[in-house]
């Protein structure tokens, strides 16, 4: 990482009280190799953060959900669909946004998520780079292949076309894109888990993948292994971003 230590500001969907918030909190300030205080947790159930928040922040990172979908029909996510669209994206705000983050980006710029359970991904899966990908300054250094977290019922099956598609899985076609033109970037995987962090998050939402195809408590912890590329890829992020602001 840089010499310059950033501050982020990490945008979180989880209802009140929900232990996850703070164990997402930890787990990217410990991806970032960065002291907690440095990553400044956000309700976006109170609405999403004002100009003077940001102006206090160098990078934006939006986390996993818990309990919410990109699909419900709530006030504050209507709000933020629209914040990413009209702030994040048109102001090219460096940001990182995994899982839910992914998400969101895709349909606020008018791509199409759908609940897909029995392509539910939870565990350790292999990514695989796209063309694009193998090119990517982020990417393609792990190019062809490499392994990463993931926890989720939705996925994508269409990006805008400003958004380039850098990966994919064998259940899930769209697993990373970049923004073209910018440090956006966005991964349906969770780069801020490694394997243990990644198992206590599933023992703690077992009860929402009922049902699915990660309804197999033997099959989805014996499937989770290290993923220290996709861990990799939130520094080489930051140093993306430093050396452009240089």
């Amino acid at each position: 990482m840089g010499t310059v230590s950033p501050s982020f500001l990490l945008l979180q969907a989880r209802v009140q009280g929900d232990p996850m918030a703070h164990h997402e909190h930890v787990c990217f300030a410990d991806a970032l190799e960065v002291p907690l205080e440095q990553v400044v947790a956000f309700d976006l159930l109170s609405g999403p953060p004002s100009d003077d928040v940001l102006r206090t922040i160098d990078m934006v990172l939006v986390g996993g959900s818990g309990s919410f979908s990109t699909l419900d029909d709530h006030p504050w996510l209507k709000a933020f669909l629209d914040w990413l669209g009209d702030v994040v994206v048109a102001r090219s705000v460096p940001t990182f946004a995994s899982c839910f983050g992914f998400q969101a980006l895709v349909r606020a710029g008018g791509g199409r998520i759908v609940k897909d359970p029995q392509r539910a991904e939870v565990g350790t899966f292999e990514i695989t780079l796209t063309e694009a990908g193998h090119s990517d300054p982020l990417l393609g250094p792990y190019a062809p292949s490499f392994q990463a977290q993931l926890g989720h019922k939705d996925r994508a099956t269409h990006l805008p076309p400003c958004m380039l598609h850098l990966a994919s899985s064998e259940l899930v076609p769209y697993q990373a894109f970049r923004i073209e033109g910018s440090t956006i970037f966005a991964t349906q995987f969770h780069p801020e888990l490694d394997r243990a962090a990644n198992e206590y998050r599933y023992r703690a939402y077992r009860d929402a993948y009922r049902g699915s195809s990660a309804d197999d408590d033997d099959g989805v912890l014996q499937n989770m292994r290290e993923s220290p590329e996709a861990t990799a890829l939130l520094r080489s992020w930051v140093d993306e971003v430093q050396a452009l602001q240089r």
